[in-house]
């Protein structure tokens, strides 16, 4: 069987929808919001396919970017998960999770088969947490794996797009989910490329994206952003009972976001 025809995992269409809105739920509450830099690249909106490497700082990272893809429109989308994560949960195959094999050279290769099959196809999106591990946002260099440059290396259409994901309290009690799109990396402007100068091209790119979104994350601006998803506000239990019975007294409404008691709410 050749890379291109391999099959993709056979997807659930309710289970996917079902996770998804489970998923949307789970994040807003455990966040205060996740929000999109509007200084980044645009949301790519042809057919052509997308490889998305992103760093990968926590457990969180699928479940942000379950909310960011919707971003995408209507899309077909795939992710690489660890191997043993789909061994111990065989649901996931039917969510669009791909199961990969780091350690071994066969599971190399059934990386690239499935990864070039998703992305020889039209408005098909492969998510791939390029680091292969759990590292700070401050880890320099990013050491991605070899893998996401050799799969690049083998698109002849569409665009690898880096995004770069980050976490950070600033006023709640909960924090914030960051996220920012780099510029794409076509495929038609990168020809002749090997896998080993596509992963530099990569890393040198998500680098500098996740630099600006740090950079951002210290702002601490809002309007910096566009929320994808608004979550939890305030610290709740007797504090904000406390706070709310205040504002109530005085004849106002109760806002429940720190800003207000700290004054740096903005206009």
């Amino acid at each position: 069987m050749s890379a291109r025809t391999a099959e993709l995992p056979n997807r659930w269409g309710w289970l996917l929808r079902g996770f998804r809105k489970y998923a949307r739920r789970y994040v807003r509450k455990h966040f205060h919001a996740v929000r999109l830099s509007n200084s980044g690249a645009a949301v790519p909106t042809g057919d052509e396919p997308l490889l998305i490497a992103l760093n990968h700082p926590s457990w969180w990272d699928p479940m942000i970017g379950i909310v960011l893809s919707d971003r995408f429109g209507p899309r077909e989308h795939f992710a690489a998960i660890d191997a043993v994560a789909v061994e111990r949960y065989r649901f996931f195959t039917k969510l669009g999770f791909v199961g990969v094999d780091t350690k071994s050279l066969r599971g190399a290769a059934a990386f690239l088969r499935t990864g070039t099959a998703i992305l020889s196809r039209p408005r098909h999106t492969f998510w791939v947490t390029a680091q292969g591990r759990f590292t700070d946002v401050r880890e320099r260099p990013l050491a991605l794996q070899s893998g996401v440059g050799h799969l690049a290396a083998r698109m002849t259409t569409g665009a690898v797009l880096p995004v770069a994901l980050e976490y950070t309290f600033w006023t709640e009690s909960t924090p914030e989910a960051l996220v920012r799109i780099g510029e794409p990396l076509r495929a038609a402007d990168h020809r002749g490329l090997d896998g080993k100068a596509w992963t530099a091209r990569i890393e040198t790119a998500l680098a500098q994206n996740l630099d600006v979104l740090s950079a951002e994350a210290v702002r601490r601006d809002p309007a910096a952003f566009t929320d994808l998803l608004a979550g939890r506000t305030g610290v709740g239990g007797v504090y904000d009972s406390w706070r709310r019975l205040k504002v109530w007294v005085r004849g106002r409404s109760f806002d429940p976001s720190h800003e207000v008691v700290t004054g740096e709410r903005r206009p």
